[in-house]
């Protein structure tokens, strides 16, 4: 589907204040006016987050109640268990809790379910089957949680307290657990409802530990040193896709920098099976390369691997876990092509699809682990929501990934009558249905998707910081570019455009991509590019001369040299 392009107009003289307070370059200014920086006065705090401008814990609702019945937990040698998700913030969030209690010395184990066999969240079974006879006194949630009312009035009757800590949005009032730190409630007023469940789950360590320093805990353990968790909250902010703004900002940018100084054992060794260890990293970098193989655990076999290796501090073992995660990931890639592949012929055969709302598409051959990657890469393709669903296991899970524009968790609130549960937020979401059921769903969901959108609804769309043309690719530009990560939702990576392009060089590599050299007007100045996923026309050579194209600078590392490149969003 062609994609509109809408290039940002901000205001001139803003932009100039920009470049005074920063002592920038115009088109680094342009790119802050376009990210709505009011007070220019404030940008080197943007530029430059610091630890210290992280808001205090105790603006979140019920974290005094939360830290005093962990405390509890710790003074009388309580039996702890960390109950997370399975994805990369669950497993994170996990992580951080796990590290933290056990510095403090507590009597603490986790539990994650298996994604397939248990599925999501606190369940009544896990009271019954694993809390009860493991005569746990007290549940953390990690990244799960605030919609588990039975389970929690399961605990009670059991005697077991519940501490939730969770960010994923609720309707109605959360359970009567002992304390619920969720951000995203309606009555939290905290202003931190971006974080993701590993920033929750550090900022209940933030404040516990200040309560157990109130109360002279520390005496006779030693401190820990919450900086090196940073790396933890960095991994499951940057992989949820969580906005990248304020705190979510500093802890993501504290945490690269953690990891660039010298990466704990675990991820020091899945950075060498992913072909990054040796040079700095970024958000892209956990997104693309760290979080799909830790994610692999839990999609493809179960995601205590992914903790363990997290928190190994074996080298040898931390090597042979991240191998088998890259293993994982392979057999993840795999499965998912083939999805992809089937969904793309569905469509193909299908005259009515995708329709002008979500595409609903279900298969009993599709593996759950795997299908909402796949459906993130359909609504890409068709820039539109894209909802799978797999009915395999007798009852369909199904898995949808949206587009900007158009609230996903808000459509299936309106559509929940077919639905077994679910849950999720604007841009992800998950639920269960009986496969009888599917027709009346997609058809209730073609009816209130325009509802859900907003004005001008969901499509296609670059939106472009501005115009650049290859003689203002500088080094001064490239570093004032990289001082915005890390990038992610909020924080868009810079977008430009550049008119009259051509291919000087040109040369297709292995997975469809294709490496390029680019003039601007017959110039002589080339600039190398890389355009992945490039769908070109096997019975066609590829096209040399371009209109305008859209794209994004970084580095391009090599031989230890660094050179910018351009990375082709679309072409025109």
């Amino acid at each position: 589907m062609k994609k509109n392009w809408h290039i940002l107009q901000p205001d001139d003289g803003f932009v100039r204040k920009i470049q005074s307070a920063l002592k920038c370059g115009r088109h680094m200014g342009i790119v802050l006016a376009n990210r709505n920086m009011a007070e220019p006065e404030k940008l080197p705090e943007f530029i430059n987050p610091a630890l210290s401008g992280l808001r205090s814990p105790w603006l979140l609702k019920d974290m005094d109640k939360a830290v005093r019945r962990i405390a509890r937990a710790l003074k009388r040698r309580e039996k702890i268990l960390i109950f997370g998700d399975y994805d990369v913030d669950g497993v994170a969030a996990t992580s951080i809790l796990l590290e933290f209690l056990t510095a403090a010395g507590a009597r603490v184990s986790h539990y994650i379910p298996h994604r397939i066999q248990e599925g999501y969240s606190l369940s009544t079974a896990h009271i019954t089957d694993v809390a009860a006879p493991e005569k746990v006194d007290l549940i953390i949630t990690v990244d799960c949680g605030i919609s588990a009312h039975d389970a929690v009035a399961a605990a009670a009757e059991k005697g077991v307290d519940v501490v939730i800590t969770d960010h994923h949005r609720l309707d109605g009032l959360p359970p009567p657990a002992a304390a619920a730190v969720n951000p995203k409630r309606p009555d939290c007023e905290s202003g931190l409802d971006f974080l993701a469940g590993a920033g929750v789950a550090l900022y209940v360590a933030i404040g516990l530990r200040k309560h157990l320093r109130d109360i002279g805990f520390w005496k006779d353990t030693p401190e820990p040193n919450l900086l090196g968790l940073c790396d933890l909250a960095a991994l499951g902010t940057a992989a949820d896709q969580v906005p990248m703004v304020d705190e979510n900002r500093i802890l993501t940018r504290a945490g690269i920098d953690l990891i660039n100084r010298g990466p704990r054992t675990g991820l020091d060794a899945l950075m060498k099976t992913s072909g990054i260890a040796g040079r700095e990293i970024d958000s892209e970098d956990i997104l693309f390369r760290l979080a799909p193989r830790l994610n692999a655990a839990g999609r493809m076999d179960h995601a205590g691997q992914a903790v363990d290796l997290l928190l190994s501090k074996d080298p040898g073992r931390a090597r042979k876990a991240a191998r088998r995660l890259s293993a994982l990931n392979e057999d993840r890639k795999a499965g998912e092509n083939l999805i992809f592949k089937d969904a793309l012929e569905r469509v193909r055969k299908d005259p009515s699809l995708p329709g002008k709302g979500p595409l609903v598409l279900s298969s009993p051959d599709w593996h759950e682990g795997i299908i909402g990657i796949v459906a993130s890469r359909l609504a890409e393709k068709f820039s539109m929501p894209a909802i799978l669903i797999s009915t395999r296991s007798g009852i369909g899970k199904g898995s949808g990934r949206s587009v900007r524009g158009f609230d996903l968790y808000r459509a299936l609130s309106r559509a929940s009558g077919e639905l077994e549960r679910f849950g999720g937020h604007a841009m992800a979401a998950g639920f269960s249905i009986r496969e009888k059921n599917i027709p009346r769903f997609r058809g209730n969901l073609q009816k209130i998707s325009a509802e859900c959108s907003a004005p001008g609804g969901p499509g296609p769309g670059l939106v472009i910081d501005c115009r650049l043309d290859f003689a203002h690719i500088t080094h001064r530009l490239m570093n004032e570019l990289k001082s915005l990560q890390p990038f992610g939702p909020g924080n868009a990576e810079p977008l430009f455009m550049a008119e009259n392009v051509s291919a000087v060089s040109s040369k297709i590599l292995s997975g469809g991509h294709r490496r390029m050299a680019l003039s601007q007007d017959g110039g002589r100045k080339t600039l190398h590019a890389i355009h992945f996923n490039f769908n070109g026309s096997p019975d066609m050579p590829p096209p040399t001369v371009f209109e305008k194209i859209a794209f994004r600078l970084r580095w391009n590392r090599w031989k230890n040299q660094k050179i910018p490149q351009a990375v082709i969003e679309d072409i025109a």
